[in-house]
């Protein structure tokens, strides 16, 4: 087994809170040592800064998007933290079916994971609007910093248990089973869904219109208040007037909320 000294722990973080925001404490240090473990063994490293050297050298972008992929923390499912997907259901698609002229929706899913959130949001969208969904464009951005689950999301296969929490008429309706008794999100939803990989700490977002929606859900934890208070302000940039902000239900935005009105626990909108 390596062991990751101090100082190879602090070029690590200190790298991955740079580049991606991600403030790996000191009591995270036996994660990190656990989850690149195989890497160094794989490419036969004699140590963590060898492999360090290794990620800071490589030109291509392939070892660091490698080293993102195994520390990242990409825990999700469908209809997680349910009362926020009511809340879109009842409240905000309302909203936005009366407020959007062009009938352009745009929604951003940002820190996707394996793609249940947008998902989630797609087949809710399909059943709110349902035979007049054609008169709407729906698309849904989903991005990620990890191309592994992004590469999963745009599969779209999932086991049994993971939707049995879904509405039968889901299940029924969205998803296909396959040969190995899983599930692959049908193409009516999985068209509606644009993945793409994206660092929040980019210092420009290249969209070329502002969001009605945005997700930001359990990403703002692994930041320190610096690193939150930019990416929130970089949000509200590339939101609507009157655009809506999920957070996790164990996030707020706390001092760094000017600029929104919370409308129901860890939502906000875009003043007017």
């Amino acid at each position: 087994m390596f062991t990751i000294t101090d100082n190879e722990f602090k070029k690590f973080s200190g790298y991955i809170k740079e580049h991606y925001g991600i403030n790996l404490k000191e009591e995270k240090l036996s994660l990190v040592t656990g989850r690149l473990h195989s890497i160094l063994s794989q490419k036969q490293f004699n140590c963590f800064s060898e492999y360090y050297y290794y990620v800071v050298s490589d030109k291509t972008g392939e070892a660091v998007a490698e080293m993102i992929n195994k520390i990242t923390t990409n825990h999700t499912f469908f209809m997680r933290e349910p009362e926020h997907f009511r809340y879109f259901k009842d409240s905000v698609l309302p909203y936005l079916k009366i407020a959007i002229g062009d009938r352009d929706l745009r929604i951003w899913s940002a820190g996707c994971s394996t793609g249940e959130e947008p998902y989630t949001l797609s087949m809710i969208i399909d059943e709110f609007f349902g035979k007049e969904k054609i008169w709407w464009d729906t698309k849904i951005l989903a991005t990620d910093i990890s191309s592994k689950v992004l590469n999963e999301g745009i599969k779209g296969i999932y086991k049994k248990e993971d939707i049995s929490g879904l509405p039968a008429y889901w299940q029924l309706s969205y998803f296909k089973k396959t040969e190995n008794d899983e599930y692959v999100v049908n193409d009516k939803i999985k068209k509606e869904v644009i993945f793409r990989k994206l660092n929040l700490m980019d210092k420009v977002f290249n969209f070329k219109r502002k969001f009605h929606v945005i997700f930001c859900k359990n990403v703002m934890i692994y930041f320190d208040n610096d690193t939150k208070e930019k990416l929130i302000r970089k949000l509200y940039g590339h939101m609507e007037e009157g655009a809506y902000l999920f957070v996790g239900l164990s996030e707020s935005l706390g001092k760094y909320a000017s600029g929104f009105k919370q409308v129901s626990p860890s939502v906000y909108r875009k003043m007017q």
